[in-house]
Parts: structure tokens; sequence; C-alpha cells
């Protein structure tokens, strides 16, 4: 399966747009990564902690919106947006959605 954040793929045109389709993750943040990053505030320097859940939860977003793209048959997944957003009463948990559509596709003459 392709996925792009165009609108269009190489190679290919689209044949049938099929619907858009989404894939979503909520992680929660633990305390020893609010811990070592409250410490990267006052000293500088990057959270490796925050970075690494935020690609585990955008690599999870992704792989189910391959899965519900592959359920209904696409080829591709175009034009994806992925977007980060806090939520929770104490902004602890991060969602992370990933939308795109779905397209079936041929290959240009």
């Amino acid at each position: 399966m392709i996925f792009t954040t165009t609108n269009t793929v190489d190679g290919y045109e689209i044949e049938q747009y099929l619907r858009v389709v989404a894939g979503e993750t909520v992680t929660g943040i633990n305390f020893m990564k609010d811990f070592g990053a409250g410490l990267r505030n006052i000293v500088g320097g990057r959270s490796a902690g925050y970075e690494e859940e935020a690609v585990r939860a955008r690599e999870a977003a992704l792989n189910e919106l391959w899965n519900r793209a592959q359920e209904i048959g696409a080829d591709a997944v175009v034009g994806i947006a992925v977007d980060y957003s806090p939520m929770g009463t104490s902004n602890d948990m991060l969602l992370v959605s990933c939308t795109g559509t779905a397209v079936k596709l041929r290959p240009k003459n």
C-alpha cells in the first residue's frame, strides 16, 4: 500500500476514491518522562522520553490507518495529515490522529 501526503501518486492515476480513512491512538505520559522533561526545561535540551512516545504513537496511528484502508481494498491513501493533540484533565494524554483518502489506482499509460 502506498501512503503519501500528496494528492497524487507518481506513475498512477486515481481510478476511484473510496472514502476518508483515519487511524487514532491515545497514549499516556508517565511520571518518569514528566520528571525528565521537567529537568530538560530547566537545563535545556531535548526530551528523549517524550520524543520516543510521540514516535510510537504516530506509528500506531499510521498502522491503524493502513489496516482500515486495507480492509476496504485500497491501493493507496493520499493526502495524509497527522495531528497531535493533548488530552485529559491535566493534558497528560496525547492523541495522535492520521487521516487521508483511500483510493484505487491504475498505472498511467
